[in-house]
């Protein structure tokens, strides 16, 4: 299980990257609704440390909001399955 939650925030850091590469070049993006979602749903340390390493969307107020919560929810998901 540990090594699908590390895969799968790798995938969540490179989508985010993906996307400021894009924002960068001005090309078609990633919708915000799906960074978001893919933040909530086990990706919370990947769009983490995608926001600091990229500074992507770190002035978005729903991306302060959401993606740090979802990871305090996934590391008391990780602390409870592992009582």
């Amino acid at each position: 299980m540990a090594l699908i939650l590390i895969i799968w925030n790798v995938i969540v850091f490179a989508v985010y990257g993906v996307d400021k590469l894009k924002a960068r070049r001005h090309e078609w993006r990633v919708p915000e609704s799906v960074l978001l979602w893919l933040a909530c749903l086990g990706g919370g340390y990947g769009a983490l440390a995608a926001m600091f390493v990229f500074r992507h969307k770190t002035q978005h107020r729903n991306f302060c909001i959401i993606v740090p919560l979802a990871a305090v929810v996934l590391t008391a998901v990780i602390i409870l399955s592992a009582q």
